[in-house]
């Protein structure tokens, strides 16, 4: 567990964990976009386990960030560093933390609705199209969430 701590490969004051982090969750809308595109290549059971793959990873990656961010003193003891006010800093991560929380739970009900109508042979078909909509809205509050990650990490660690 001590690895989590020992210094970043971001060149930043970041731990380990940290830059690790967010390395995955500023990836992360474009590993889902391109599981969107296999959807529309109609590569349709490619496109659901790649998709149940990156929500599961997802999970585990937040996982690993609360207890690397529970471990390492939470977030006064990164904010020590910053040379960020702190109210700002945390209106940001407070923020945040709710479009996150938000997307976790959207994209989990996209998935788990994607799974059942696929296997009820309704996906592709009669449910395609409130799919698409779950997952267009999941998709961009990822994208809110990968921002607002990187934005945290900026005023923790850079600024």
């Amino acid at each position: 567990m001590d690895y989590m701590f020992e210094a970043g490969f971001l060149g930043t004051k970041a731990p380990f964990f940290m830059d690790f982090v967010t390395l995955l969750v500023a990836v992360l809308p474009i590993l889902v976009y391109g599981a969107i595109i296999l959807a529309r290549k109609k590569m349709y059971k490619t496109h659901m386990v790649v998709q149940n793959i990156i929500f599961v990873v997802a999970l585990v990656v937040v996982a690993y960030f609360e207890v690397g961010v529970r471990v390492g003193g939470g977030f006064d003891a990164f904010m020590e560093g910053s040379g960020v006010p702190y109210t700002y800093a945390l209106i940001v991560l407070l923020v945040h933390i709710l479009i996150a929380v938000v997307m976790l739970f959207y994209w989990g009900l996209t998935v788990v609705n994607g799974n059942i109508n696929f296997r009820k042979r309704s996906l592709p078909g009669i449910a395609s199209r409130g799919h698409k909509v779950m997952a267009l809205k999941a998709f961009v509050a990822i994208i809110f969430t990968s921002f607002s990650g990187i934005w945290v990490y900026l005023l923790l660690f850079i600024y």
